[in-house]
């Protein structure tokens, strides 16, 4: 019977899509063109501020360097006791020009030498007999490197030299004389002897240009608007400044980027403006405005387009589903191409006629038919194991063996109790070792200490769940058929490879010829070896076959059982722990 169906406007559910689709590509749209012009002009403020900061740090480097060159051609003239003795020395004219011919002159020639820019190197002796040597005018701006010897009677009256004088400062960089006017900057240091009482024997001035020491100017572009200076902070007064400044603007409007220069009262400060860092928003931002729209444009285009193609096929679909519905299962469609229209197609044809005999036929009767053989091979394991252990056990109470009955009924408690595992397939690997150690603890009571066990197990593999008695039947088989001497070792390992587990049963016992283990291998007979068949079968029905056992062995040195497991996160998740 069909049901009553409103008459309602029919609105194909693609184009009802097309309207969130829109509203989602334009916010979409919105907020990338959004957030790239933000970063757009982040990354370009923070580019151009990085050019400035690492401009300013080479600067700093560069004054600092030659600042301590200066200072340290002062100290290495200050130190030189042969410059201090030809300072002091008394004698005629002859005698005092060689004196500064060869003590003199040399010692003041050779760091200016050493120094690689343009500098002024000025000497005021207190030596009323000292010969003086004139340079260039110091009013002039500094072309080349020059020295000066000169009276401290030309510095003596000036107002500089008695501030300094009367605060008894030394070792100090000023601007003196034209110093401010030429963009320059002097060191100046008194000279004393260095034996007996210190006295005065002459005063140092290092003149240097400013644009020398403060180096390239090219990464700061003026033209823009960019200023750099450098200020006394002692005094609060701009020495040096390239560049300017719009006066009228307010300081908030500027980047202000400071480096203070160690060992002195200097900063250097550059001013950017914010219009220099953000010089290309407008035309990043119509560049991102027109992308977005066309963007906008194209997706829509494309929303319409595949909105129609789709509208057609979902028709015909829907059409076939009615069919269904009235109970029509003889109805096919069919789309050409290799889409997902193309194969809900499929699945549609095929569910009336395959569907059932599937699950009947292939899958649920296949997969008991399976399970039920591999559930009679398991129950082979536990009364075998049991027949034999009982009869050990009635032997031991036959002889009085009080104590090993009673450690055998425990471990074969033990054992069975992890065997069961509560009906659950799987146990995790630290349980199965238990059931290992169980099994072993049982042998012992048989053989004594004439066997050993080692275990190399890696602590976090110890959790993974794998299928219960997988490892007990191979160490069982060692008992029984490898071992032919006195003693015999046993070694268990267990790592993790990558998404798998890797499980090892090592002996040393009298292992297999070739022949026989490829004859064991192919043998699909469970015969006393029911273990190797039993665990192989029921690994690759749980994992699949790229998983199962690997048996590699050699007469006369022993065998190895390697097991590989994969790691299945969600048997993780469920397996309850055992209690």
């Amino acid at each position: 019977m069909k049901r009553f169906i409103p008459n309602k406007m029919y609105i194909p559910f693609t184009y009802k899509m097309m309207i969130p689709y829109l509203i989602l590509v334009l916010l979409t749209d919105a907020v990338i063109g959004y957030i790239s012009y933000t970063m757009l002009i982040e990354s370009r403020t923070e580019m151009a501020e990085t050019n400035i900061r690492t401009a300013m740090k080479q600067t700093r480097s560069n004054i600092e360097y030659q600042l301590d060159e200066i200072q340290r051609m002062s100290s290495t003239l200050f130190s030189s006791i042969t410059f201090q003795n030809a300072l002091q020395f008394e004698g005629d004219q002859l005698d005092m020009m060689l004196k500064m011919r060869d003590d003199i002159i040399p010692q003041m020639k050779a760091p200016l030498l050493l120094y690689g820019n343009n500098i002024r190197l000025a000497l005021y002796t207190v030596n009323e007999n000292m010969l003086e040597v004139s340079g260039d005018d110091m009013a002039t701006p500094i072309g080349r490197r020059d020295y000066y010897v000169l009276s401290h009677h030309s510095i003596e009256n000036t107002d500089w030299f008695k501030s300094i004088s009367s605060t008894f400062q030394d070792h100090l960089w000023i601007q003196v004389d034209s110093d401010q006017k030429l963009n320059n900057i002097s060191h100046f240091r008194r000279l004393v002897t260095s034996s007996g009482i210190s006295s005065t024997i002459g005063y140092l001035r290092v003149t240097a240009r400013f644009d020398e020491l403060l180096g390239n100017f090219d990464t700061f572009p003026i033209e823009e608007g960019i200023s750099l200076r450098l200020i006394d902070m002692a005094s609060g007064l701009n020495l040096y400044e390239r560049g300017s400044i719009d006066e009228k603007a307010s300081m908030k409007s500027y980047l202000s980027v400071r480096e203070e220069i160690p060992g002195t009262n200097f900063v250097i400060e550059t001013l950017v403006p914010h219009s220099y860092l953000n010089k290309d928003a407008t035309r990043m931002k119509k560049a991102i405005s027109t992308v977005c729209f066309i963007s906008f444009l194209v997706m829509a285009f494309i929303g319409v387009i595949v909105a129609r193609l789709s509208g057609k096929k979902m028709k015909r679909i829907v059409t076939l589903v009615q069919s269904f519905q009235e109970g029509n299962f003889y109805k096919r469609i069919g789309f050409t191409g290799n889409d997902e229209f193309v194969h809900i197609a499929d699945s549609f044809n095929q569910m009336a006629t395959s569907i059932q005999d599937l699950i009947k036929n292939v899958y649920v009767q296949g997969i008991q038919k399976k399970q039920a053989e591999l559930d009679v091979l398991q129950a082979q394991i536990s009364p075998h194991f049991l027949y034999n252990t009982l009869s050990t056990i009635g032997s031991l109470a036959n002889l009085g063996e009080v104590d090993k009955v009673t450690k055998m009924v425990q471990a074969l408690s033990k054992f069975y109790r992890l065997t069961l595992n509560g009906g659950n397939v799987y146990i995790t690997l630290e349980k199965e070792l238990e059931q290992v150690e169980s099994y072993l603890d049982i042998q012992r009571v048989k053989y004594a200490d004439t066997f050993k066990v080692y275990f190399d197990i890696e602590p976090e593999i110890a959790h993974i769940p794998v299928i219960k008695l997988i490892l007990q039947p191979f160490v069982e088989n060692i008992f029984k058929h490898a071992w032919f001497g006195e003693t015999i070792a046993i070694r268990i390992t267990g790592k993790r490879l990558g998404g798998h587990i890797e499980l090892k049963i090592i002996d040393n016992g009298i292992g297999m010829r070739p022949e026989t283990l490829k004859r064991m291998l192919a043998s699909t007979i469970h015969s006393d070896r029911y273990g190797l068949k039993n665990v192989e079968e029921r690994i690759k029905l749980r994992y699949g076959k790229d998983f199962g056992i690997h048996i590699g062995s050699i007469y006369g040195a022993g065998t190895t059982v390697q097991i590989i497991l994969p790691i299945d996160e969600e048997i993780i998740e469920d397996l309850e722990p055992l209690s």
